[in-house]
């Protein structure tokens, strides 16, 4: 899979992404990381790509022609228009199920903005999707895209030693994960619990299972309301207080 990153700061992103999982699925060539510095694409003499915004207001607004040159150049060496994902605290929230979808596409590029964002024309001339990872400002678009690229690529196959681990994380099924333990089973007086320890797996599942929806109706509720349950969670759901006519 291949990322590639509109920005000013490519330094940043390239650091960012050379260490622990990201760092070596980039060295197996399982994913690729190309950050382009819009910058080099100013036509002017110093290479400004920020002016005042028009009707006036504080801060400064990233002109549309830079960001536009990137983009044409980068698509122009790819079979099809790929997904141009705007970072915006305005944008749908970043969630597991976009990085699913996400992990499926050969190549995907990410625009980052700063200042007081990048002029609207180019946005909806470029842009497929605008994501937020939260309801708050960030100095720039740089740290989210890390973020995103991080969650996406852990389900590019073969990127995760284990694949398997990807399937029973949090928010599979909509759901928190189970509390996990290792060596040694019994730390500062707290014991493994027993089920754990018994080999029996098809109860070891059922603990698992449970612990989710037990973390998950405690710790994030809302996230209930579209989990894949059966019936026997939302039987256990209810003998903890859910009510179910809610989901």
């Amino acid at each position: 899979m291949n990322f590639h990153i509109l920005t000013l700061f490519p330094e940043m992103i390239l650091s960012g992404l050379s260490h622990s999982i990201t760092g070596r699925a980039m060295d197996k060539g399982q994913i690729s990381v190309n950050a382009v510095d819009f910058r080099e694409y100013a036509t002017n003499k110093y290479k400004h790509v920020d002016d005042y915004p028009y009707g006036g207001g504080a801060g400064m607004l990233i002109q549309a022609e830079p960001v536009y040159l990137a983009y044409e150049d980068l698509v122009k060496k790819m079979e099809k228009k790929p997904r141009v994902i705007y970072v915006t605290p305005q944008g749908d929230v970043f969630r597991q199920s976009m990085a699913e979808e996400l992990a499926k596409e050969e190549d995907v590029i990410f625009l980052c903005g700063h200042y007081e964002g990048i002029d609207e024309r180019v946005l909806e001339e470029i842009v497929t999707d605008q994501v937020s990872i939260g309801d708050y400002v960030l100095t720039g678009g740089e740290l989210p895209v890390m973020v995103m690229i991080d969650a996406i690529s852990r389900l590019v196959p073969g990127v995760l030693n284990n694949d398997v681990s990807a399937e029973f994380e949090s928010f599979n099924d909509n759901l928190l994960e189970y509390p996990q333990y290792t060596r040694p089973a019994e730390y500062h007086g707290k014991k493994v619990p027993d089920v754990l320890l018994s080999g029996h797996h098809a109860n070891i599942e059922k603990w698992r299972r449970e612990q989710s929806l037990k973390r998950t109706l405690e710790r994030r509720p809302d996230l209930l309301q579209e989990a894949n349950l059966t019936k026997k969670d939302l039987k256990y759901l209810k003998s903890l207080g859910y009510e179910a006519d809610s989901k």
